[in-house]
């Protein structure tokens, strides 16, 4: 039996100690800080090719990381500000590869094009409403191309780090492609198709958008309007912290430089006012015989609502101002001699304070400490002052930048090889400032991104709504103007003339397969060193010929066509008065001359000027749109 027991001992004895040894390694582990890496980053990634790779991420100041990629091993450790950073050589294209940081494991990571494509809805309509007018789209195999949606994240006042958690690479596989937005897909597919080069597509859009809010606060120093109020929005930050937390209600503070106030008072009275948070303390006497008793403290009424501490303890609240203030103050917190009562009253009105007429005392059985008279007074948070920096800040679901904060700026160490940029529906109603827009935000996002030269591929807007019967004005037009002079005056920008692709009842139109050709047209030219003709008919200039106007164009490729029918539509001209009526247009050469019968001094002419300029057809021998322009600028 004894035997038993001391196996039984020792087996106890080994089971402790190894429950102790489980413990301290558990312990040990939970104690290792981890590295962190950013959202974008994970498996299926696509890095761009041929250029210096940053890869970065979070860990504690000091801690060791290792990244092990391709079979070369790259050093660095986290910073003072808790970040850490990596730079890899360029890289050809290829994949997949597996990259390792220190326990971490990433696969499948493909070298080759990666494109930041951003704007509004229709930059991410879903693929699965295409797929019945593109049936092979549910038969995708194709595993080189990869897609991720960055999660919306709106900031108003403050760049953000990283975007938010929860999103995952794709493929093209049929069984992922339902994830992808179809634009995306289609330019990924038709790059890939075209030079076998990886694409990954990083699309950071949201539905209704305007262009401000994707451009950062700096470049829009000449728009008053839409810039964050930073004097306010940290004022009002300062103006709403309790000045006296933690630290007013404690026994020995002092208050000798505070103001003072009568009490019992109502502040109306004595014009002491203040909406907010103010601090009231009173210094009152224990004889030795009462230390550490406990005691009773009537406090009247108080408007409106009230935390009280004696000598640095808490002995009660009331959340408004009827209730008659009884707080027990517990055995242990009074002691002889001078004592601290601290009263945090929060006022809603103009009438805070302490009812006149109102029990203000401190009952130690048979002794009872009166309150009435002089205290000490500060404001710890002014209401007022509140209200006058949020009024400041009314505006503050007008202004610029806020997806620009939560979803360009977390990606500026992503390396890329251009931008689609589809956006302009959401700016219509107002398209007088529209080129300065997009001449901002080209150059804000090649600062942010270390890239002087980053292609931008502008998809022109399409055509939308009900054809007009007369020639008129049209923002929609405008906007493709701007659109337009902002590719010809950036460098290294691009423009997709897309009015025949639309829907004339759906804002949506589904045929983003000929629009990420026509993108892709403008990328074999402008990065890929292609000798094509990437560019519909372009205006040139104007002259009158009699009562005839005749117009010049460049990128006329081949020559001048018509796209469909027998003559040109959509040619519209006007005299001196400024009413424009539809006009006769023929090709002569590389000129369209165009009249009208009853005009006999001519002024101007304009061409796809309308919301939905479906019926024009002038194109190049090469079946590209010409570009809707204007002669006039009235």
């Amino acid at each position: 039996m004894a035997f038993r027991f001391r196996n039984f001992f020792c087996l106890s004895s080994f089971f402790c100690h190894l429950t102790l040894v489980f413990v301290l390694l558990f312990c040990g582990l939970t104690g290792v800080a981890r590295v962190r890496l950013p959202a974008i980053m994970g498996d299926q990634m696509v890095l761009q090719r041929d250029v210096d790779l940053n890869i970065w991420g979070w860990a504690t100041k000091g801690e060791k990381v290792t990244l092990r990629f391709r079979g070369a091993y790259y050093y660095t450790e986290g910073g003072e500000d808790g970040k850490w950073h990596v730079r890899i050589p360029p890289q050809r294209y290829g994949g997949p590869y597996m990259m390792e940081i220190n326990d971490m494991v990433i696969r499948d990571v493909l070298i080759g094009d990666v494109w930041l494509c951003s704007g509004q809805s229709n930059m991410e309509t879903p693929i699965k409403r295409l797929v019945e007018r593109f049936p092979e789209i549910n038969e995708s195999n194709h595993h080189m191309i990869r897609y991720f949606k960055v999660p919306t994240q709106n900031s108003l006042t403050d760049v953000k780090e990283d975007i938010p958690p929860g999103e995952r690479w794709h493929s093209g596989i049929a069984s992922d492609v339902m994830n992808w937005t179809a634009l995306a897909y289609f330019y990924a597919l038709e790059s890939y198709q075209h030079n076998g080069i990886p694409v990954g597509m990083i699309v950071s859009s949201l539905g209704g958008s305007e262009i401000a809010h994707w451009i950062d606060q700096k470049y829009l120093k000449k728009f008053p309007e839409l810039l964050v109020d930073r004097h306010a929005i940290d004022s009002l930050r300062l103006a709403e912290r309790d000045q006296g937390a933690a630290l007013w209600t404690e026994e020995h503070y002092n208050d000798s430089n505070w103001a003072t106030v009568q009490v019992p008072e109502y502040w109306s009275r004595p014009q002491q006012t203040n909406r907010g948070v103010s601090y009231f303390r009173r210094s009152f006497v224990v004889p030795a015989a009462k230390e550490g008793r406990h005691a009773k403290l009537y406090l009247g009424t108080l408007a409106d609502s009230d935390s009280v501490y004696v000598n640095g303890h808490f002995v009660g609240s009331t959340a408004y101002r009827y209730p008659p203030r009884i707080y027990d103050i517990p055995a242990g917190v009074l002691h002889a001699g001078n004592n601290n009562l601290t009263v945090r009253l929060r006022t809603d009105g103009r009438d805070g304070g302490f009812t006149p007429d109102k029990p203000y005392k401190i009952k130690l059985d048979d002794l009872s400490i009166d309150l009435v008279g002089e205290w000490h007074w500060q404001i710890a948070l002014d209401q007022d002052k509140i209200d006058e920096y949020k009024s400041r800040l009314r505006h503050m679901s007008q202004v610029g930048s806020g997806l620009y904060n939560g979803m360009i700026h977390p990606l500026r160490d992503y390396g890329l090889k251009g931008v689609l940029w589809y956006q302009g529906e959401a700016n219509t109603a107002d398209p007088t400032h529209y080129r300065d827009y997009l001449t901002s935000l080209v150059s804000s996002w090649r600062v942010h991104f270390g890239q002087p030269q980053l292609p931008f591929l502008l998809v022109q807007l399409p055509n939308f709504m009900a054809k007009d019967t007369m020639p008129g004005e049209s923002n929609w037009a405008r906007i493709r103007e701007a659109q337009f002079q902002a590719s010809k005056e950036i460098p290294f920008t691009a423009l997709a003339v897309t009015y025949d692709v639309g829907e004339w009842n759906d804002i949506h139109p589904l045929n983003k397969k000929d629009i990420a050709k026509r993108l892709f047209l403008c990328a074999r030219k402008m990065l890929y060193g292609e000798d094509v003709v990437a560019s519909g008919p372009q205006y040139q200039r104007m002259r009158v010929d009699g009562d005839q106007v005749v117009i010049s164009f460049e990128q006329t490729g081949k020559g001048l066509a018509i796209g469909h029918g027998k003559k040109l539509q959509h040619f519209a001209i006007a005299g001196s008065d400024r009413k424009f009526v539809w006009a006769n247009a023929v090709i002569r050469g590389n000129e369209v001359v165009v009249s009208h019968p009853k005009l006999k001094d001519p002024k101007a002419v304009r061409y796809a000027w309308s919301n939905n300029p479906e019926d024009a057809n002038l194109i190049n021998k090469e079946g590209l749109l010409a570009v809707p322009f204007r002669t006039d600028n009235w």
